[in-house]
């Protein structure tokens, strides 16, 4: 993958419940974006979304939230800056193509929507493994044969730093 001259985007996609293993790792990579100067790109509306940008938020990060709505007022939003689209679900291809990777946490049907439309943009992917959900299981079950790019599982925040570095992707 070649470095972008801007900062580099990686977008959170997915769900897991407080409390939950994968919601506190949600929580670390957006922690570790933020420390690489990473850009956020999060829509904020399941827990796990909402932690990662919380958490990169509060160690200094850049956090771009893209809503299904179209209210510019929404209240205790945790972005640096918010786009309404307008758009309901229809959102998902943004969420798909405003990263240079996606990073996938558990995964439910909106999750799975975005991860295809990902795929089809050829962003690679960082699913999360060994914490249940759909991303547990998409470096074997890819959305289809065609390889388009890279899946690039990790379970750790050193896991998932090893992995940025080897997708070139780099902050400010």
């Amino acid at each position: 993958m070649t470095t972008p001259t801007r900062p580099a985007q990686v977008c959170i996609l997915g769900s897991a419940e407080p409390g939950s293993r994968a919601h506190e790792l949600a929580g670390a990579a957006g922690e570790l974006l933020a420390r690489r100067g990473i850009t956020v790109v999060s829509g904020c509306g399941s827990p796990a979304t909402r932690v990662a940008a919380e958490r990169a938020l509060a160690a200094g990060g850049t956090v771009v939230s893209i809503v299904p709505t179209d209210d510019i007022g929404l209240k205790d939003w945790p972005c640096s800056v918010l786009i309404p689209c307008g758009m309901g679900d229809a959102r998902n291809l943004l969420m798909a193509l405003a990263g240079d990777a996606c990073i996938v946490i558990g995964g439910r049907a909106g999750t799975k929507s975005e991860v295809c439309l990902a795929w089809l943009h050829k962003r690679p992917l960082l699913p999360l493994a060994g914490c249940g959900g759909w991303s547990d299981q998409l470096d074997r079950d890819p959305p289809d044969e065609r390889r388009n790019s890279p899946i690039l599982p990790w379970g750790s925040p050193e896991e998932l730093e090893t992995r940025l570095a080897a997708l070139g992707l780099r902050g400010k």
